[in-house]
């Protein structure tokens, strides 16, 4: 059994991937080929936003929209520990800093209580200029934004969206990509809309952070690429990637049907299980189920006897933000996030993705 199937989808999208494949090579457009502006018109569309604009990769396009806002060093951007290292890396890659946060224990995503407790903390230290909350989608779940914006607006501070998994999930029908005041995606083979290398995209209502964005994905080109006006990055997402993601993005609410469901039979096996703890989507959510990810105080068990039955498992993530040699200098100490540190010893993840049809692993153990 595959962890995710890609070898399952593009037997399912052969036919129409290797023909946009080859319409590519036939016209020789390899960079910011047509088929660039027609994913991006697409993602646009899907998300229910103005602007979609692609890029390299998913840590790219997090690093441009922090570009964009004008976040340096003496900011402070809050983000959650429990993640993946991209998002405090393009944090800390403009010179600005991150300010951890700890999750929420039954959806894994950021804690909106523990968020306004930081960032009390943090104006009463003066030590930083806050600017923005980083959120994740953890998981394929939106974060709590009806919560986090209120906080935002509170504090005056802006919200980064980072959907790289949550790509697909909603609260109450609106998408992911579309929250706050700028949302990022990764393209990664492994996220739930992925494609055969890197590519990440961002999302925006905001004609001048679009604007400012093509720019920056481009050196920084002005009226042609040899009027440069600012200093930028060459993070421009290949027309065949492109081509890709627009079959892909054509399959892609069929697949996210087949996920939940796969969700819904792990749900009624785990059920039966006193020990492991099944995640838990809050009425009006909709996961995208990047990854179907358990609790269980026995994990190591669990993952040997999955291993012997021949199904694949992984932790994600093993170690938190706080803990990580990169960010020793910052001075966190341990049981400072109680729940993210609980859950980077307790969760992993089962095989998940848009072509488990009746396939999803009786769990025997």
């Amino acid at each position: 059994m595959e962890f995710i199937d890609l070898k399952a989808q593009y037997k399912h999208l052969k036919q129409k991937i290797d023909a946009r494949i080859q319409t590519v090579l036939d016209h020789g457009q390899f960079i910011m080929g047509p088929e660039v502006q027609e994913l991006e018109e697409k993602l646009a569309e899907y998300t229910g936003v103005k602007h979609a604009i692609s890029c390299a990769n998913g840590t790219d396009a997090l690093q441009l929209v922090l570009m964009a806002m004008g976040i340096g060093p003496g900011d402070a951007v809050f983000c959650p520990t429990f993640t993946f290292f991209a998002s405090a890396e393009a944090i800390s890659f403009v010179g600005a800093t991150p300010v951890f946060v700890d999750a929420d224990e039954v959806t894994f995503n950021i804690c909106p209580l523990d968020l306004e407790r930081k960032i009390n903390e943090e104006n009463s230290s003066g030590k930083y200029s806050l600017k923005a909350i980083m959120t994740v989608d953890l998981f394929g779940l939106p974060a709590n934004y009806p919560k986090i914006q209120k906080i935002a607006d509170r504090y005056n501070l802006k919200i980064i969206e980072d959907a790289a998994q949550g790509f697909g999930g909603a609260i109450n029908g609106k998408k992911a990509g579309s929250f706050g005041d700028i949302a990022t995606t990764s393209f990664f083979p492994a996220k739930p809309l992925g494609c055969y290398g890197d590519g990440g995209a961002i999302f925006t209502d905001n004609d001048d952070y679009a604007e400012l964005i093509r720019s920056l994905r481009i050196h920084g080109k002005g009226t042609d690429k040899y009027d440069n006006v600012r200093i930028g990055m060459n993070s421009r997402l290949d027309t065949i990637q492109a081509a890709i993601l627009l079959e892909k993005l054509a399959a892609f609410p069929e697949e996210l049907i087949v996920r939940n469901l796969a969700a819904e039979n792990y749900h009624k096996q785990l059920s039966k299980k006193n020990d492991i703890i099944a995640p838990l989507v809050p009425e009006g959510f909709y996961s995208s189920w990047a990854q179907y990810t358990v609790r269980s105080e026995n994990r190591d068990t669990y993952m040997a006897q999955y291993k012997e039955t021949g199904v694949p498992t992984v932790i994600y993530y093993s170690k938190c933000m706080h803990e990580q040699s990169a960010y020793q200098s910052l001075g966190y100490k341990s049981g400072a996030f109680p729940n993210a540190e609980t859950l980077s010893k307790t969760v992993f993840s089962l095989p998940m993705h848009g072509y488990l049809k009746n396939k999803t692993p009786i769990i025997n153990c």
